[in-house]
């Protein structure tokens, strides 16, 4: 069944996402949980599998664009799908009572995620231009990519947050040469593989509602194709602030939860 409120929901945070770039899983999984009462695991679980469907779309058309880094996509990916899998199925087995037992990490470490998203978004700037300035080689950084691949990994399967800002301000950390629409276009591209990875592992473990998905897809879509068009309207200077503004407030709740 279609709840109406979780539609809207998906199509205000598609919206958000069509217009930053950045929000998916920073907004959707704290939603989920806060306002909708759905356990941090389910919300979790169906939020992956929102995210790699809805960045599906996104992804095919910086391809066409050729505006994706495959190279540095596959570098990532070797790092985060393992890291992915393995702390699901570590969680699973240590955890009292597997993903459900874990609640309490999950929205501890959702929290953080969402502060660190924050700060990523009101820094970047700086942190481009440091990295700039410090001109490091370009070309040869597998093992570092490799490895904020895993970081993130571990940081998306818990929490579903960290592919969007997080993930593009590593990599102009990594590759502060190339172009900026390269960088957003192979961090999305990364981003598929590993939340779908991410989500097919929490359903496997019982933690996706399907009837939820349906809803946030329903609303998100085409929130997505109304945000992308309202992009180029909104000043950055405006809406980024706002929008870590609201990620701090939200994690700070979430740390507290």
């Amino acid at each position: 069944m279609i709840d109406l409120a979780q539609t809207l929901s998906g199509f205000v945070v598609g919206a958000i996402v069509g217009v930053t770039g950045v929000g998916g899983g920073s907004l959707m999984t704290p939603i989920l949980v806060l306002f909708f009462g759905i356990t941090p695991a389910t919300a979790v679980g169906t939020d992956l599998l929102y995210a790699a469907i809805t960045k599906s779309g996104g992804t095919w058309v910086h391809g066409r664009k050729g505006t994706v880094d495959w190279r540095i996509v596959r570098y990532l990916a070797l790092g985060s799908m393992p890291a992915a899998a393995l702390t699901l199925v570590l969680t699973h087995q240590f955890a009292p009572g597997g993903l459900g037992g874990a609640s309490k990490v999950m929205t501890t470490a959702l929290g953080v995620a969402l502060v660190l998203t924050a700060a990523a978004l009101i820094f970047r700037q700086r942190l481009l231009a440091w990295a700039r300035r410090h001109d490091p080689d370009t070309e040869h950084h597998p093992w570092k990519t490799v490895a904020v691949g895993a970081t993130l990994g571990v940081l998306v399967s818990i929490s579903s947050v960290g592919a969007g800002a997080l993930g593009v301000t590593a990599l102009f950390f990594l590759y502060p040469k190339l172009p900026a629409i390269r960088i957003v276009g192979s961090d999305l591209a990364h981003a598929v593989p590993l939340t779908l990875v991410a989500g097919i592992g929490h359903w496997w473990l019982g933690s996706v509602n399907w009837s939820l998905l349906g809803s946030l897809l329903l609303g998100s879509l085409p929130g997505i194709y109304i945000g992308s068009h309202l992009a180029s309207r909104i000043p950055e200077r405006i809406l980024r602030p706002t929008l870590a503004g609201m990620l701090v407030l939200v994690g700070g709740k979430l740390i507290a939860f």
